[in-house]
């Protein structure tokens, strides 16, 4: 990967679920917890469970409702957000994260997370987590009511959030999101490859990334080309 000219950059947009935080959390909870409390619920086997979940996995995924916990509280009859706080030990940074967006701040860049993540699970992560005190603004696509595979995300994003497309960088470890934000007009786009510590790497072929943030160094950069 070429490192970014950071130089260009003043604004870093933050995936958080697989990218600041570790997605090992969310594919336990949504593949193994919330389909045995399902089980246990309609007295079926867990592996009953996951494939009748599954289904609506499939024909949800990248829109709103795949996000939204209200919307699993009525498919499933569920209390789905107090269920993931059951697992909530599991939550936990990705690697050299902290230390990341503490370089940016020294480097003069905004830092706004940009998340798919329903509201009920970014307050468990940052009670969790305290990732709050490490970035400037946290905005969910909830509060647009468009998730960010679409345009419409992104336009919402501008009105709210003023920056410049062009010296703006996208972190994520969604291929789609990126797709979607390189076709909006972001200027510099990187792909994380390992989102999940329990699982192996995933390398895109069509967007730069990075396994861990100890690959980028703002401040290093732009001291060298002080």
């Amino acid at each position: 990967m070429t490192a970014p000219d950071w130089q260009q950059i003043d604004t870093v947009l933050l995936d958080m679920d697989g990218t600041l935080l570790d997605l090992h959390f969310d594919n336990y909870f949504w593949l193994e917890h919330l389909p045995k409390a399902y089980a246990a619920s309609k007295n079926i086997s867990p592996a009953e469970a996951l494939a009748e979940l599954d289904k609506s996995f499939v024909g949800l995924r990248g829109t709103l409702s795949w996000y939204c916990l209200d919307y699993w509280s009525e498919l499933t009859g569920l209390p789905v957000a107090r269920l993931k706080e059951d697992v909530a030990y599991k939550i936990g940074f990705r690697p050299h994260v902290q230390d990341f967006l503490q370089q940016l701040k020294l480097a003069g860049k905004r830092r706004v997370i940009v998340t798919n993540a329903h509201r009920d699970s970014v307050n468990l992560k940052l009670r969790h987590t305290g990732l709050d005190q490490y970035v400037d603004r946290i905005i969910s696509s909830h509060d647009y009511r468009e998730p960010k595979e679409t345009q419409a995300f992104w336009d919402h994003l501008l009105q709210d959030e003023p920056f410049d497309p062009t010296r703006t960088l996208l972190i994520d470890d969604s291929q789609a999101v990126l797709e979607s934000a390189a076709l909006w007009g972001i200027g510099h786009l990187l792909m994380v490859f390992h989102p999940d510590s329990a699982k192996a790497p995933v390398v895109s072929d069509r967007f730069p990334g990075i396994y861990h943030f100890d690959e980028l160094a703002p401040g290093q950069q732009d001291s060298d080309q002080a």
